[in-house]
This record gives structure tokens, C-alpha cells and sequence, in this order.
């Protein structure tokens, strides 16, 4: 998985939860969490939601399309290779080459697209980790080409995607101050390789540079850290409310701010988070390693689903 992802995506869409320092005394379970650290989280949580809601953002994502090596045609007419939504465009767009090592967009005579402010009528498209090497054409479509093992897929937004028009929010436990635990990062030595399997069942050996081992509810849990990401740990778990009141697959939790090894931090489950794939059907998500299912419940961070429309 290219990058691992979201933490990776993640980022994109999301704040990231920082190591911080609670109040020296929790509150009892029945009393409302301390302000000053409620008002951190829903501050935290508001943020979520605008990355969430941005164009390229999950909620608008229209299309996944993977590329064939040679031409690859791309428009609304069901004579392409690649068959855009109605709506978002001409017929016929363009052409999607693909070789090994490069992507090349060539679009149609009279069509323009736009990156970074730059006009083009065809492009190399970046696909290297980190990459939002987005173009847009016209008023409602823009893509990016992502590499997912080895091939190439085309990743398709809508500025007036049905998803976004009938999104109204995200749902999230209350926050609770009895899940902002103490906890300290162990690295590994020497760091190992992990088989991560996505959705769709394709398997990376992603780096586990180390565990956060953290206390809940007076006993002791772990959670292997995934990915070699040097601003922060990512965590991907489940817990026993998925498909409860939470995402089935699990949810992740990202720290930012790497802590230092064996040195007490905090860790705030109040901000764990659903991945892509709660949102949407054109993205391919990691499924937690068999260590971080836990058997006690988590909750706190998000619920599924989300509130919509009708």
C-alpha cells in the first residue's frame, strides 16, 4: 500500500491527534468531561468534518478505474475504456497512456485541464508517495492517478456528487476523559514487517516500527503501530463496537507529534476515527492486524453511520 495510506489520507482529510497532557485527575464516568479539554476535541472533530467535506475529499469521489498498460480512452460515452458519471463532462475527454514507470493524460482537441493553477492539454502525472497530483476538467470532474501494487488506477472526484449533497455529518461519541489514557510508545528492535490486507484482499508488508502500550479501565492493552510515517504513529483496530455503533472494518488513530520512546504520553481514543471506506466505495482501506482487536469496548472517537438525507 502505497505509503500506508491515509495516515496518508488521512492526513488529508483529517487534524491529528496530538500527544498531549490531560487534567491531573479524571472526572468520574457519570460527570461531563473538563471543558477546556472537551472544547480541544470538538475543535479537533469540527476540522475532521471540513477535510472531510472538501472538494477531492472523500465524499466526492465518483469513480475508480484501473488502467490497463497502452491507451486508455476516458469520457462520458459508454464507448470509452473508462465511462465517466453523466454530467461530468463531454463524451469523449481524453486518453489515460500508461508504461511501466509513467502515466501520461492527453486530452481532445478544444479541452482543457488544470493543475495548480496551470493550464494543460496534457500532462505526466505524478504518482509518487505523497503525491495530490489532482487535474481538473471542466466545472464538475478532476482526477489523480494512485499506484496500488504495482498498477494504476484512476481516481475520480465530482464537485456535485449525490454523496456530499446527502452527507449531513459526522456522528461521534460524547467526549469522555476516561479515554484520554496514559500510554508510552516501545519501539521494536529491529523493526519488522507486518502483512496488511485491505478490502479487497490485497496484502503489503508494511514496516511496525514499534506498539503503544496504554492502560484503560486499570488493565494494560497494546496496539502495533503501522507504517513508517515520521510525524506521528498510526494505529488501525477494532474494537467489539464495530458493527455495533461503530465501523465494521475498525477504525484508525493517528498521533501526531512521534512521542519518544518510553516516555509516558497520553493517548486520546476520544479521536478515533473512521477510514475512507466509511464514506465511500471508491477507495480501498486496511484492515487491522489480528493484535489490535481488542476485546474491550472503545467507546469513544466515531460512530457509523453517518447522518444523510432522506
Amino acid at each position: 500500500m502505497k505509503k500506508l495510506l491515509f495516515a496518508a489520507a488521512l492526513a488529508a482529510a483529517l487534524p491529528a491527534a496530538a500527544a498531549t497532557t490531560p487534567p491531573a485527575v479524571a472526572p468520574a464516568p457519570d460527570r461531563p468531561a473538563d471543558p477546556a479539554y472537551a472544547k480541544q476535541v470538538l475543535d479537533w472533530r469540527a476540522k475532521a468534518e471540513q477535510g472531510l467535506r472538501r472538494d477531492q475529499g472523500w465524499l466526492t469521489l465518483a469513480g475508480r478505474y484501473v488502467l490497463k498498460e497502452g491507451e486508455n480512452r476516458f469520457g462520458t460515452a459508454a464507448t470509452n475504456d473508462i465511462v465517466f458519471p453523466a454530467g461530468t463532462g463531454p463524451a469523449g475527454m481524453g486518453s489515460v497512456f500508461v508504461e511501466p514507470g509513467k502515466v501520461h493524460v492527453k486530452l481532445v482537441e478544444g479541452l482543457t485541464m488544470t493543475s495548480m493553477g496551470l493550464p494543460y492539454t496534457e500532462k505526466d502525472m505524478d504518482t509518487s508517495d505523497g503525491s495530490k497530483d489532482w487535474v481538473s476538467i471542466g466545472p464538475r470532474a478532476s482526477f489523480t492517478i494512485i499506484e496500488r501494487g504495482g498498477r494504476y488506477a484512476l481516481r475520480l472526484a465530482d464537485k456535485e456528487s449525490p454523496v456530499r449533497k446527502n452527507f449531513l455529518g459526522r456522528v461521534w461519541y460524547d467526549v469522555d476523559d476516561n479515554y484520554l489514557v496514559p500510554a508510552k510508545f516501545v519501539p521494536y528492535d529491529p523493526i519488522h514487517k507486518e502483512p496488511i490486507v485491505n478490502i479487497l484482499d490485497e496484502v503489503s508488508d508494511e514496516p511496525v516500527p514499534g506498539y503503544i502500550e496504554f492502560e484503560l479501565k486499570g488493565r494494560a492493552y497494546r496496539f502495533d503501530v503501522v507504517g513508517d510515517d515520521s510525524d506521528g504513529l498510526f494505529v488501525i483496530f477494532r474494537d467489539p463496537t464495530a458493527g455495533d455503533t461503530t465501523y465494521g472494518s475498525g477504525r484508525f488513530l493517528f498521533v501526531e507529534g512521534k512521542p519518544k520512546p518510553n516516555e509516558p504520553f497520553k493517548l486520546d481514543l476520544n479521536r478515533a476515527y473512521n477510514p475512507p471506506c466509511a464514506f465511500s466505495e471508491f477507495t480501498t482501506c486496511p484492515l487491522p492486524p489480528k493484535q489490535n482487536i481488542l476485546k474491550t469496548r472503545i467507546e469513544a472517537g466515531e460512530k457509523y453511520p453517518p447522518r444523510k438525507a432522506g
